[in-house]
């Protein structure tokens, strides 16, 4: 997934976003090694600096565990994985069904929308 960064809100809002996305999309599994700060900011052409603290972020959430010796890792915490998961489903869903009703959908029009996909 590339790292479309752009300058509308700050970047390591962004990089959080990113990589909360392929976590929760399944990119890292629960329990993989992370890759390095400096591995994903020359990756995303970022500051390492910015990466730490998006990955800090990360850790607080508990979506990272960061260990003194083996780096970081994707938390093996399915329920929570799965809890984020269900939140950002919401708040896509949330978008796409003002999207539509912005376009002029009724809501039952939606609701047959979304059944034949």
């Amino acid at each position: 997934m590339p790292w479309n960064l752009t300058s509308d809100r700050p970047i390591y809002l962004q990089l959080i976003d990113h990589i909360k996305l392929q976590i929760l999309s399944g990119t890292y599994n629960p329990g993989d090694s992370f890759p390095s700060v400096r591995e994903l900011a020359a990756e995303a052409a970022v500051n390492p600096n910015t990466m730490q603290k998006a990955l800090a972020a990360l850790e607080q959430e508990g979506l990272l565990i960061g260990s003194r010796t083996n780096g970081r890792s994707v938390t093996t915490d399915q329920s929570l994985i799965r809890d984020m998961r269900d939140i950002l489903a919401e708040q896509f869903y949330g978008n796409f069904h003002q999207q539509l009703l912005y376009l002029g959908y009724s809501e039952e029009e939606i609701k047959e929308y979304l059944s034949k996909k």
